[in-house]
């Protein structure tokens, strides 16, 4: 472990920070890649997944005492990937399709120091209850969808909507604490040092 290592967060999102702080870590910088996240035709979720983090942390622009950790999050319906609503329109098209069933939440993770790249997927069994028209447009209006894979987020007002889960809560979130924790110790990174 070298404490003089820095980590660089290749995210700017608020939920992924907050879970690096239960592991000890304020990230040194926040420094999100610029990627194209249009998933390729015939491109299934988790295979998409781990593109995306590994593209991520391959963008990275890194110091040699510099190590990157990037994410990504998606919300698998069978092979259809739904991603970060573009619109109250597509949320709502997202929250209905979802209602009553079972989905999967795929996070992958990224961690890069030099040319080593060290990456984990996890996959995340979720059910959601049957939504009224009530709830979509309630959940809707808190406009908690924005920014939000699959239009929801488990850790504010839709979690009243998730019964059940099977896997990791936090990987749901955005950051899988323990797989990441694993990686960032073999990149060097003391986690609760």
């Amino acid at each position: 472990m070298d404490p003089a290592l820095r980590l660089v967060l290749g995210s700017g999102s608020p939920r992924r920070r907050e879970l690096l702080a239960q592991l000890g870590l304020t990230p040194d910088e926040i420094r999100p890649p610029d990627i194209d996240e249009t998933p390729v035709k015939g491109e299934v979720p988790r295979a998409y997944c781990s593109r995306i983090a590994l593209a991520k942390a391959n963008a990275m622009k890194l110091a040699a005492d510099e190590v990157a950790l990037c994410a990504d999050t998606t919300v698998a319906l069978g092979r259809r990937i739904l991603g970060k609503p573009e619109n109250e329109g597509e949320a709502a098209e997202f929250l209905y399709a979802l209602s009553g069933r079972r989905h999967r939440v795929i996070t992958a993770v990224a961690v890069k120091r030099g040319e080593t790249l060290w990456q984990r997927d996890v996959v995340t069994s979720v059910r959601m209850k049957s939504l009224s028209d009530g709830e979509v447009n309630g959940y809707l209006a808190t406009q908690d969808w924005q920014g939000k894979a699959g239009g929801y987020a488990i850790q504010g007002p839709a979690g009243a909507f998730i019964p059940w889960i099977q896997g990791s809560f936090s990987a749901v979130v955005g950051l899988p604490v323990a797989e990441t924790s694993t990686l960032l110790r073999a990149a060097g990174i003391p986690v609760w040092s």
